[in-house]
């Protein structure tokens, strides 16, 4: 295997932090030949550049990172950054506030689908 690059490594410890250990192992299982570059820019680039950098805090990132997400219609990543919420100390009240947001600026249909994902995720959270 080829040496990783500093913002890769930093990036998987990043990664880890905030989705977790379970979610980054079955993600680099999955990796095939096909994804392998892509998963290297996105743990470079999303996690070893923008969400390593000291400006935010992992909470306020995830905050703006579900209010993106909603807005954009990516329910599964909508869906994987509730649940790592617990991993960067945002609280259901964090994503509701931010889940209004996207109603005001990005539309109610689209907080509307994002509200009853993270519905469902903090529901199956607090039922463990």
């Amino acid at each position: 295997m080829p040496e990783q690059s500093a913002a890769f490594e930093r990036g998987m410890s990043v990664r880890r932090t905030v989705l977790g250990d379970a979610h980054v192992d079955a993600a680099n299982a999955a990796k095939s030949a096909f994804d392998t570059d892509f998963q290297t820019f996105i743990t470079e680039g999303a996690w070893g550049s923008v969400w390593a950098r000291p400006g935010l805090t992992p909470r306020e990132r995830s905050m703006i990172t579900i209010a993106l997400l909603a807005a954009g219609g990516h329910d599964e990543e909508v869906a994987m950054h509730v649940r790592s919420t617990l991993n960067t100390g945002a609280s259901a009240d964090d994503i509701k506030e931010a889940l209004l947001h996207v109603a005001v600026y990005a539309g109610v249909p689209a907080a509307n689908r994002a509200f009853r994902i993270a519905k469902r995720e903090i529901d199956k959270r607090e039922t463990r």
